[in-house]
């Protein structure tokens, strides 16, 4: 596959599916509360496809390798999505966006110029994951306002988030392999729920999102870690869908065990 070719279907696909997880996300999020729309926002939206392309070009090696590098990133999008629960509760969207971007900037690199094995990237997201959610869990159960949306509403959201993933995905071709690397795990979905929800439903309503989405966040390492065993021994297809397997299992866990009433 040419770069040109490689680079069009990669943009277009970032853009449609992101979008398009955005509107089930914040939907999602309106109707059937904020820990269904976190779980949903938590999914491989952006980097399943990434990882498709990937596999077409690259060996079965190179994935599992790449898995551990998106292990890493996924302790920092914890991270990210915890200042931004916490600061949304009083501070206005700039600046609660901002200080977590901030933050995510600084993680990915600090945590570029350390060499990773499978056990430190485990053992980052158990810390990142287990002290966010125990200090954010308070924030989780906001109720969402219900908003009726309008079919322009979807239009815009839609077109906002396409065009916020086009302008990172281009970006990240011009600025050198390094900091490619540290866009292409930005977490592109998480910022335009933050943006969409807070200016329309108030910082509490996209925290409590963000809040769940820490808890969802744990599935999809699970996913990942599931990617780096399997890709090797099994090929990157057969990888890519246990992982996505793993994801989805632990949405629907949680999600049953919250159905029975018990507390999560």
């Amino acid at each position: 596959m040419s770069p040109e070719i490689y680079f069009a279907l990669t943009l277009f696909v970032r853009m449609a599916v992101t979008a398009a997880f955005l509107i089930v996300a914040t939907v999602t999020a309106e109707r059937a509360g904020p820990l269904v729309g976190g779980l949903v926002a938590s999914l491989p939206i952006s980097t399943g496809p990434v990882y498709i392309f990937l596999s077409l070009d690259h060996s079965s090696q190179f994935i599992a390798e790449s898995a551990i590098g998106t292990l890493v990133t996924n302790g920092i999008n914890v991270v990210f999505a915890f200042i931004y629960a916490l600061l949304a509760q009083k501070r206005p969207l700039w600046m609660s966006l901002g200080a977590a971007i901030a933050g995510w900037v600084a993680l990915a690199w600090i945590a570029n110029s350390i060499a990773w094995t499978l056990t430190g990237a485990i053992l980052w997201n158990v810390l990142a994951i287990v002290c966010s959610f125990l200090i954010a869990r308070e924030f989780r159960h906001y109720r969402v306002p219900a908003i009726r949306a309008r079919w322009y509403d979807f239009v815009l959201r839609a077109g906002l988030v396409a065009l916020l993933v086009g302008t990172v995905v281009t970006l990240s071709f011009h600025i050198g392999p390094k900091a490619s690397g540290l866009i292409a795990g930005y977490p592109i979905v998480f910022s335009s729920i933050m943006l969409v929800m807070h200016r329309s439903m108030g910082g509490r309503a996209a925290a409590a999102v963000m809040a769940n989405a820490i808890l969802g966040l744990a599935g999809f390492a699970l996913g990942t870690i599931t990617l780096h065993l399997a890709a090797v021994p099994l090929g990157s297809g057969p990888a890519l869908l246990l992982g996505l397997a793993a994801c989805l299992s632990w949405g629907f866990l949680i999600y049953a065990v919250r159905l029975r009433g018990m507390p999560v």
